[in-house]
């Protein structure tokens, strides 16, 4: 079953307010707000990638999903299968130096066994206190959209860890994302609504913005991009497009008031589209209207 299309049959069930119709990345109880993300060998990780890495990794996207609601972590729970001595304690180790890092306390979890030839399936919650913690339902027509971050540098460094050559920075951004803590909490105050970039920044935009029941557009042309990738991947529109799509940026999307953007270009933020009555993703740049490619960012299970 299509990602979508499961989630949508959860809706029914998840009734709770807290739920946020979930519609959004994060449960919210008062100014609690609890996340759950998973990784899974071969789908977020490469089984080669050194589990110090994938440790790292888990901890960040959780902590990006605090990020996208104003959240100060609080701590984190850990879901783990026990496998192989020497992978386990690696990780061990490397989660100790990520939560470290992050300054982030381990509250507990659980361990299981786990076949094995299976796939290493890691669960993580984190939980995290905000006071302005923005829904993704909450965008209006005329907000613009904003990005703080990164774009592709992390869809680039997944090639360098399949054996392309490339520079250490970009393998980087795909092995140790770093979650906007910081930038979250100064965002969170002037934003309508906020996500993170986990699954490519037009999935992500489209999906603030059906939530929302609008339509987004975004010029192409203002989404930045490093020195390092221009160098790796160029700079034309199908590498342009290429990194809007492919993901585990971690970086930031947010809508807000037009009457807010001076409070928000000091965060270091950038405008690059807007929300309209409407529905569905539009995309252009400086040539015009730009096609919208067949896949618009990583969906699990997609038919």
């Amino acid at each position: 079953m299509a990602e979508a299309d499961f989630i949508q049959r959860l809706r029914a069930i998840a009734t709770h307010p807290a739920a946020r119709g979930l519609a959004d990345d994060a449960a919210v109880l008062g100014d609690l707000v609890i996340t759950h993300d998973m990784i899974v060998e071969g789908v977020h990780y490469l089984a080669t990638d050194p589990p110090v890495d994938v440790a790292w990794k888990l901890l960040a996207v959780n902590l990006s999903d605090l990020a996208a609601k104003g959240a100060e972590p609080e701590g984190v729970l850990l879901g783990y299968p026990l496998r192989e001595a020497d992978w386990d304690a690696a990780f061990a180790d490397g989660l100790a130096e990520a939560l470290g890092h992050f300054g982030v306390p381990l509250l507990g979890g659980d361990t299981v066994s786990a076949p094995k030839d299976a796939p290493r399936m890691i669960g993580m919650t984190a939980l995290g206190r905000s006071t302005h913690a923005p829904d993704r339902r909450g965008a209006l027509a005329g907000d613009d959209l904003w990005l703080i971050g990164a774009i592709g540098e992390a869809g680039a460094g997944l090639a360098i860890a399949q054996g392309t050559d490339g520079p250490a920075d970009l393998l980087s951004a795909y092995r140790r994302p770093v979650p906007l803590l910081a930038e979250g909490r100064l965002l969170a105050p002037h934003a309508h609504a906020m996500a993170d970039v986990s699954d490519g920044l037009l999935i992500d935009a489209a999906r603030i913005a059906a939530a929302s029941g609008l339509a987004v557009a975004i010029d192409l042309d203002k989404v930045p991009r490093s020195a390092v990738l221009t160098a790796f991947a160029g700079d034309d529109r199908a590498a342009r497009l290429a990194a809007v799509t492919a993901g585990d940026d971690y970086a930031l999307i947010c809508a807000a008031p037009p009457q807010a953007a001076g409070e928000i270009e000091r965060t270091g933020a950038l405008r690059i589209g807007r929300f309209g009555v409407g529905a569905g993703l539009s995309l252009h740049d400086r040539d015009g209207d730009v096609p919208l490619p067949d896949r618009i960012g990583y969906e699990h299970a997609r038919p």
